[in-house]
């Protein structure tokens, strides 16, 4: 299924549709559930976003505060003190011509003010938009704002069975109110992405009946991202902990390139490029020249000196 979309995302568009684009996560967090800390410092984070960027990243998703409920929320102040610096520097860092689409993952809008200023275009909210003022945000600036389902506050845990009586049909209903409160806030369309948010406020069963129906959300005609990158869904598939689901994470992003999402939040922005490309090259969608060969320094693994 190929669905195209031009967005607007600050100063700059995006044509989406073509291609899958990747956007590489950068926590400046201490508590990700993800890397549990793992990049302590500003240089450390600058370092991964230059790599995440070299693996394929078109897009950087800097947060802040981790969404993991095993946590205290972070005050506006110290969240922008997190993830101003690391905007800052991955904007002055990159050269121009081959510069990522900086997003912050935040639900607060102080803190989206201070990041657009300092270079991002995207706001990715995980809470639904329910600070309408985030919209305002966008409004005025022109940046493009993630519209995500979950039924639950920000830092709340709600897992329950019985929640939805069809969890897509609440996915629907919700982003078509939100679409609408955003607009009415001074959001154009072409400012627009939608998440169906896996695992927020859902159960496992729940995230994966959704994602089985995903091709449905381009009902709603706008593109959309999918943060599939190691979820409980696939951990509870799979028994595998965060940093062992690659494998389970690389279905889910087949599955949701097969029903035409646009954008893909992963953490192993190498892995899944390569994934993505033997996939393309397979499919027919890429042609490989008559000369392709491997090179020699790749056909055996180097022995350990």
């Amino acid at each position: 299924m190929n669905t195209r979309h031009r967005l607007r995302a600050g100063d700059r568009e995006l044509e989406l549709g073509e291609r899958p684009w990747l956007m590489g996560v950068v926590n400046a967090s201490p508590d990700s559930f993800s890397d549990g800390g793992r990049y302590t410092d500003l240089e450390q984070r600058l370092a991964l976003a230059n790599e995440l960027v070299a693996q394929g990243a078109g897009i950087l998703d800097v947060g802040g505060e981790s969404a993991s409920t095993n946590s205290s929320a972070v005050a506006a102040r110290e969240e922008i003190e997190r993830v101003v610096p690391l905007i800052k520097g991955i904007v002055s860092d990159m050269h121009p011509l081959h510069a990522p689409v900086v997003s912050v993952d935040t639900y607060k809008a102080k803190v989206a003010s201070a990041a657009i200023a300092a270079g991002a275009s995207i706001v990715n909210d995980v809470s639904g938009l329910r600070d309408p003022e985030l919209a305002s945000v966008c409004a005025d600036t022109g940046a493009a704002l993630v519209l995500m389902h979950t039924r639950a506050a920000p830092k709340q845990r709600l897992q329950d069975p019985d929640l939805y009586g069809d969890v897509m049909e609440d996915v629907l209903g919700f982003l078509r109110e939100r679409i609408q409160l955003a607009m009415r806030m001074g959001v154009k369309r072409e400012q627009l992405i939608l998440d169906p948010g896996p695992d927020f406020a859902k159960t496992p069963a729940q995230t994966i009946e959704l994602l089985s129906k995903l091709d449905r959300l381009h009902e709603l005609e706008l593109p959309l991202l999918m943060a599939v990158s190691r979820k409980d869904f696939i951990g509870a598939l799979t028994s595998r902990t965060p940093r062992e689901r690659l494998g389970g994470t690389l279905a889910a992003v087949a599955h949701g390139v097969d029903a035409g999402a646009h954008i893909f939040r992963v953490h192993d922005v190498g892995q899944t490029a390569d994934f993505l490309r033997v996939r393309s090259a397979l499919n027919g969608e890429l042609t490989p020249e008559r000369d392709l060969a491997l090179a020699e320094e790749h056909r055996y693994e180097r022995r350990p000196r």
